[in-house]
């Protein structure tokens, strides 16, 4: 069991008393947000000395689990596992959003993130990200996204701005199907999750380009970053982070903080996040709030400039 600081009192009582961490997810059983909250739940719940029970919320792009984390009581013991597109993307990208990040929320702790890969088609002949950038300058070339305002969308519009390049865009359902089209040469390219590539990339189905990461994967030690790879251009984030509502009690963010970094530690949580090309982030609430500052202004910026809306 990890050692941690006794629970909060209102995080205190064991289950026959009737208390418990209620975790809300923005997406559906077996997604990447699920997976990060399945792999911390039984850690956490050691932690607090509390059951921790998992709600998936999925829908209208994370405002579903967000609505009933506001129809909660600001006691502590509800909180929303949610990710950067919801905190720092859709704030830029709706015109009507029903909640407000800086309002509504309370920063508890980053848990993981996500990172994504440049892939090409076969058919492409484009085996390199400099062949890439080359082949769009001469000829029309298409890339796939999970859907407009995705982040499998955003990562691609950034590199071709950055490069001073056009492809066009052919959003699908899905990240699988996404790469699906990118694997049958339907489209070009895309930048998928490294999870959901890696497969196809190793069984030489698409072609990797560069990693969308600040460092190397392990799993592909020799393709190179972006930014090795010659383009200066901002990596995708793909956290997921633990939230409260606004005003929630210092002690039990401070708690809760505590239980996740501690879980994150754990050599057996660890194991499981590489497993499935995720990549443990602990830090404060503070360090959490600022990296959502600073991706809410880069992204921010760039959707503005690039005219994206999702209806």
């Amino acid at each position: 069991m990890i050692a941690l600081p006794l629970a909060a009192p209102a995080l205190a009582q064991t289950a026959a008393g009737g208390n418990a961490l209620r975790m809300i997810l923005t997406q559906a059983p077996g997604s990447s947000n699920d997976m990060v909250g399945r792999i911390i739940q039984d850690p956490v719940s050691a932690a607090l000395r509390v059951p921790v029970v998992i709600e998936n919320r999925p829908g209208a792009n994370g405002a579903v689990a967000v609505n009933a984390l506001k129809a909660a009581r600001n006691d502590g013991q509800t909180v929303l596992l949610t990710g950067v597109s919801q905190l720092a993307f859709n704030p830029h990208l709706f015109r009507n959003l029903p909640y407000d990040v800086q309002r509504d929320f309370t920063m508890i702790a980053p848990v993981t993130d996500t990172p994504f890969v440049l892939i090409a088609s076969r058919k492409s002949g484009i085996t390199s990200l400099r062949a890439l950038v080359e082949a769009a300058r001469t000829r029309d070339l298409s890339f796939s996204s999970a859907g407009i305002g995705n982040s499998t969308h955003l990562a691609m519009e950034m590199l071709t701005d950055r490069a001073g390049v056009r492809m066009t865009h052919v959003p699908y359902p899905g990240t699988a199907q996404g790469v699906t089209a990118v694997l049958t040469g339907e489209v070009d390219a895309m930048i998928p999750t490294f999870g959901v590539a890696f497969p196809q990339i190793q069984a030489g189905g698409v072609n990797a380009l560069a990693v969308v990461a600040p460092q190397r994967m392990p799993q592909l030690p020799e393709l190179p970053t972006q930014a090795e790879a010659g383009l200066d251009v901002p990596v995708m984030p793909g956290w997921f982070a633990l939230v409260g509502l606004a005003g929630m009690p210092a002690e039990a963010v401070s708690r809760l903080n505590a239980a996740v970094t501690g879980a994150l530690a754990d050599a057996g949580v660890r194991r499981r996040l590489d497993e499935q090309f995720l990549i443990p982030l602990q830090g404060s609430a503070a360090a959490m709030q600022d990296r959502l500052d600073h991706e809410s202004r880069l992204w921010g910026d760039f959707i503005r400039g690039r005219q994206l809306t999702v209806q």
